[in-house]
């Protein structure tokens, strides 16, 4: 182990900056996108039944075969792996944004638009709070999703734990591959964690399930 970290130490840490960076920029971008779709669908449910299954078929298509027709266009680039990251990264969210708003009891928004509430008041100060557990649920799991799908980065040159694993793989290397498939694991499990502790803090305790 010490012996690894004399050798790679340098590039491990770099690999993981990057791929964070990576991570943390896409789910950023993808969540704004995916919260606003998410509003407007729930305005307009006709729309959401056709373009949601839509979307969910486009998530089958293999990350590497995306990645590679995208830099056919945008080159060896930062912004290629961003851009595939971030569209991968929307549907997660997207779906439970959607879900969550439309299973709001409908009395409770009666309620809020009998005591004099705006639309917009309505969604920011019922139907989101209540929406926010499912919301984050796909926070969650589309981070979790783009950490690992941050591979691919290394497929074009860009970098990231990828990086260390591919090149494990072709120099038949297996201390390289798991010094990039741990670290990218532990990535997952922090930046889960760190999801969960939001969570607590957004939603209060009488409405978590964990409450007990």
């Amino acid at each position: 182990m010490i012996k690894f970290f004399e050798l790679y130490g340098e590039r491990l840490w770099s690999a993981v900056l990057t791929h964070l960076a990576y991570v943390l920029v896409s789910v950023s971008i993808a969540f704004v996108v995916a919260l606003t779709l998410g509003v407007l669908f729930s305005r307009v449910p006709k729309w959401a039944n056709i373009i949601i299954p839509i979307l969910s078929v486009f998530q089958t298509v293999p990350g590497i075969v995306f990645v590679g027709v995208l830099f056919l266009y945008t080159g060896m680039v930062p912004k290629t792996v961003i851009i595939a990251l971030s569209i991968y990264a929307i549907f997660p969210i997207l779906k439970n944004t959607y879900m969550g708003i439309i299973e709001v009891p409908a009395q409770y928004k009666e309620a809020a638009r009998g005591c004099g509430m705006s639309a917009i008041q309505v969604l920011v100060k019922v139907e989101l709070p209540l929406a926010t557990a499912s919301i984050i649920s796909g926070l969650r799991m589309s981070t979790v999703y783009t950490v690992s799908w941050a591979v691919l980065a290394a497929m074009i040159g860009l970098g990231g734990l990828g990086e260390l694993i591919y090149a494990g793989i072709s120099s038949n290397n297996s201390m390289l591959i798991f010094g990039g498939a741990i670290p990218s694991a532990i990535m997952a499990v922090v930046l889960s964690q760190a999801i969960d502790l939001l969570r607590k803090a957004l939603i209060p305790k009488a409405l978590r399930r964990d409450s007990k």
